[in-house]
């Protein structure tokens, strides 16, 4: 949930109310992100998260990036702001890595790639456990062999960034379901579900179907605890269809289908973060005007199922439903011939 919407009131809230909690690290410089931890631990004495990105390698076409800055030039006139420079950066990792390593959150999760095993040696070293997101059976092979405590099976459904190793394309999005059962095939390292899950029967069936738990996005954007922009909340509330684009940071996510996506995804190339800087003063400019049709709204598939109140309501209501949709499934179940 980076980029606005993580913040260390969500992050209290949810391990206030028994869930666990975690924090944004992407797009936060060090000094934001060392406030950042200091505010959730001034709020609770829960345990929680702190999520990073993964540098990759900077593989992306000059020329691509030029032809797709020129398409949106127009953007830039109409909002009256200039384009960010499309540089290629990795996201502070060494100084955040440093500053997790004296923070010691109770977990250090990855996305966007597999970091070296000696990373995971550093975070495991210094108290936290390591969780790495992964996309495919593959991706789960290299997270193990690199020492990871746990996966997070992302599945197809889920809102925002791909945490794939690679934003090649070429392979199929593995829905959530399959993708627990392709992975336990594999290790018998526990799996934090993620993809789509609104409601405590999601919560119920990927625990059924072997995770550990389930890690839920979209369901906190509408609680008064996020940070989540005014226009993208009413985003979430209104009709609408979602669909994976390159189009804001050049790298793939799903989203709530807008004007700006609909118009720029097709030509939109891979490269990111170079693409996320570009584009960064446009996103702003429209998130500040209240212009839904001008910035990303990341959601899962099933956002029209999310509910608008506050984050330890939300984290009892799951639980009430995890609780009741087993006992109804178990009841189904004794009940048939």
């Amino acid at each position: 949930m980076a980029g606005g919407p993580s913040t260390a009131r969500l992050s209290a809230a949810v391990g206030e109310a028994g869930g666990f909690g975690f924090l944004a690290a992407g797009y936060q410089s060090p000094a934001n992100l060392s406030a950042a931890i200091g505010e959730l631990r001034s709020l609770t004495h829960a345990p929680f998260g702190v999520n990073l990105f993964v540098p990759g390698a900077d593989a992306a076409d000059p020329a691509a990036i030029d032809a797709y800055l020129g398409e949106l030039a127009g953007e830039a006139r109409r909002l009256g702001v200039e384009l960010g420079r499309a540089r290629f950066d990795d996201d502070g990792w060494q100084e955040k890595l440093a500053l997790l390593e004296s923070a010691r959150p109770a977990v250090v999760s990855f996305t966007f790639g597999c970091p070296p095993a000696e990373v995971i040696a550093r975070v495991r070293n210094a108290g936290s456990e390591a969780w790495v997101t992964v996309t495919s059976a593959a991706e789960a092979d290299q997270a193990a062999r690199a020492g990871a405590d746990a996966l997070i099976v992302q599945g197809a459904e889920a809102g925002g960034h791909r945490g794939a190793f690679t934003d090649s394309g070429a392979e199929e999005p593995v829905g959530v379901l399959a993708l627990i059962a392709l992975v336990r095939q594999r290790t018998a390292l526990p799996l934090v579900a993620c993809g789509a899950i609104m409601d405590g029967s999601a919560v119920a069936g990927v625990l059924v179907a072997g995770a550990s738990a389930a890690a839920l996005g979209t369901a906190f954007m509408r609680t008064p605890e996020a940070g989540t922009a005014a226009a993208q909340r009413d985003a979430l509330a209104a009709p609408g269809r979602t669909a994976l684009t390159r189009a804001f940071s050049g790298r793939s996510a799903r989203g709530i289908v807008n004007r700006f996506q609909a118009e720029y995804d097709a030509i939109a190339p891979t490269a990111y973060p170079q693409i996320h800087h570009a584009t960064s003063p446009l996103r702003a400019a429209a998130r500040a005007a209240g212009d839904a049709g001008g910035f990303n709204l990341w959601a899962g598939q099933a956002f029209a199922l999310g509910r608008e109140c506050g984050a330890a309501e939300l984290v009892a209501a799951l639980d009430v439903e995890l609780r009741d949709a087993l006992g109804r499934a178990c009841e189904r179940y004794a009940a048939a011939p």
